[in-house]
């Protein structure tokens, strides 16, 4: 089956809403919670989930993601096809047709000059972009009349749908961002804090990891949407407390990504106040391993930039650290029904998934015997192993919360036994997601040894998702510590993959190559996969119009809330 006519099934013609509203801010305010608090509204300028999905109520891609998994048009009357004439024959075009009278919120016109902008601001090689595999073999986008973008890729791309379709990838005002391109952007304080948008919300205020208060886009395309004229959109705490909060006192009507155990849930749900929602989508929980040298005493254009690390390079390392992990445990303390066993980068569409031999089994003996077959042994005595005269000491970081806390302590636990001490580091969550260039904290600069976290992306193809794995696409100076290659992982063969895969129609070949892609990373030393967690939130009860997706931005569809009776 080719990819193309594959993608008819996967296509929505029309996005709908479940309910129609009589007038726009009728229902009051909503309030919203998330536990991890946004640093900034500017998703190409952090990696955050949490700011993915802030933004995302007010700024749009083209097209996007329904529940349902299926591709729907948002700023655009349809779809391109080949079979429609929007993808060209040979696989090298795709042509966009914007909806005509959109308006930015600011009441000007939205036109193809603001995607074309988009795309040279992520691909400005002076600046860092978090989301540039977006773009990746792009070599133009251009702009025929105001309502008509063509994009073109070197080569034939069977799924041309990375660029300006999903949460990850929307559209930024040309006008307001004109002075933020390459080096400035992320100096760009206002724009990137409170960005003009085609969506639901307008920002009224801003407050970095706490506060952001927005109000009904004045010219939002839908005369009678949204149903809220407010939004208050609180961060930080943590996931008890959200929770509680909508389930227990009704304080707010949504909380994000619960990472609590289900007993805890349970609990919760007991108040009467709400109730909690989940879907499995592509969430990993896993342990990025560092490929390069984090150590302090190297310069700031060296540390985490320069390879190979000191012993996490050695695959008896690695390996054993993933052998001595009980997966099952994890799953059952931490999320159980919720979560699930995976050795996979990718866990869905589980077409793309892989389950290598052994994964849910806790092997301590052979993780030992590994070890000492490679002669990284205990030479002095004092319980930790050495390689070449370097003691198996790791930095183990994660963001603050509960569940990730009780998994450190266990892994840490279990990694004692094969001969490798661990420090515990646990880091706000608002600051380790935040993107902030100026932070030694990020995830994305990774001045540790190991980082646990759970990231996912949009859509069902994860064509790329892969190219986060690719050797240029990790953070550096350079990038302004942008880039999703957060282990630094670098393998020729996998970046050979990568790029057949960009230029593969057919979906059983797809398949192949993805397996392939998602082994070569267990295997080689990008990350260690831990658990296959399904996006857990909840709502109140009176709150009507939420279809949870595990695909797109869980606010995808907020001008479709309203208040329920």
């Amino acid at each position: 089956m080719k990819l193309k006519t594959l993608l008819l099934g996967a296509v929505a013609a029309t996005a709908f809403a479940p309910v129609a509203f009589a007038e726009r801010g009728a229902d009051g305010q909503v309030n919203v919670i998330y536990w991890q608090a946004p640093s900034i509204m500017n998703p190409f300028l952090s990696g955050g989930t949490k700011d993915i999905e802030a933004a995302s109520l007010v700024i749009e891609p083209l097209a996007r993601y329904n529940a349902s998994g299926e591709m729907v048009p948002w700023l655009v009357e349809e779809i391109p096809t080949v079979e429609n004439g929007g993808v060209s024959e040979d696989l090298t075009q795709i042509t966009w047709k914007i909806t005509p009278g959109l308006k930015w919120s600011d009441g000007s016109d939205f036109t193809s000059a603001d995607v074309k902008f988009t795309y040279d601001y992520c691909s400005d090689p002076e600046g860092g972009c978090a989301q540039v595999t977006k773009f990746e073999g792009v070599t133009s986008v251009e702009t025929p009349d105001a309502t008509t973008v063509v994009v073109t890729f070197a080569s034939a791309t069977p799924f041309p749908y990375g660029p300006f379709v999903g949460g990850e990838s929307p559209i930024l005002q040309a006008t307001q961002f004109a002075d933020c391109m390459g080096a400035k952007a992320p100096e760009c304080t206002e724009a990137n804090f409170a960005p003009i948008g085609t969506g639901p919300f307008v920002v009224d205020e801003f407050k970095p990891n706490d506060v952001i208060t927005l109000s009904a886009n004045p010219n939002y395309r839908d005369p009678a949407k949204p149903a809220f004229a407010k939004v208050l959109f609180k961060g930080g705490g943590d996931a008890t407390a959200a929770g509680r909060a909508v389930m227990e006192t009704g304080e707010f009507d949504y909380a994000w990504n619960l990472q609590l155990a289900p007993d805890v849930i349970a609990q919760m749900e007991a108040g009467g106040k709400g109730k909690a929602v989940a879907g499995f989508g592509p969430l990993l929980e896993r342990i990025m391993l560092n490929n390069t040298n984090p150590s302090a005493d190297l310069g700031p254009e060296e540390r985490s930039v320069i390879r190979p690390h000191p012993f996490l390079s050695d695959p008896a390392v690695y390996k054993a650290m993933s052998m001595a992990i009980d997966r099952e445990l994890l799953v059952e303390i931490g999320y159980g029904k919720a979560g699930r066993v995976s050795c996979s980068w990718v866990p869905a569409p589980e077409a793309f998934a892989i389950n290598p031999e052994g994964c849910d089994v806790q092997d301590i003996a052979g993780a030992n015997a590994m070890l000492d077959a490679a002669g990284i042994v205990d030479t002095d005595g004092d319980g930790v192993r050495e390689k070449d005269g370097t003691p198996l000491k790791i930095l183990y970081q994660t963001s603050t919360n509960a569940v990730r806390q009780d998994f450190q302590a266990l892994i840490k636990q279990w990694w004692s036994e094969i001969g490798i001490e661990s420090e515990l580091r646990n880091i706000n969550s608002s600051v380790f997601f935040g993107g902030d260039p100026g932070s030694p904290d990020t995830f994305q600069k990774f001045y540790a040894d190991v980082e646990m976290y759970a990231n996912t992306f949009n859509g069902t193809d994860p064509q790329s998702y892969f190219g986060n794995g690719l050797c240029d696409k990790a953070p550096t100076p350079a990038s302004q510590w942008q880039g999703e290659n957060i282990s630094r992982f670098c393998d020729e063969e996998f970046d050979a993959l990568h790029a057949e895969l960009s230029q593969t129609a057919d979906m059983a070949k797809r398949i192949e190559i993805g397996q392939k892609l998602n082994t070569i990373v267990f295997e080689k030393g990008g990350m260690i996969p831990l658990v296959h967690r399904g996006r857990l939130s909840a709502h109140a009860n009176t709150l009507g119009g939420v279809e949870l997706n595990v695909w797109d931005s869980e606010l995808w569809n907020a001008a479709d809330w309203y208040r329920a009776e």
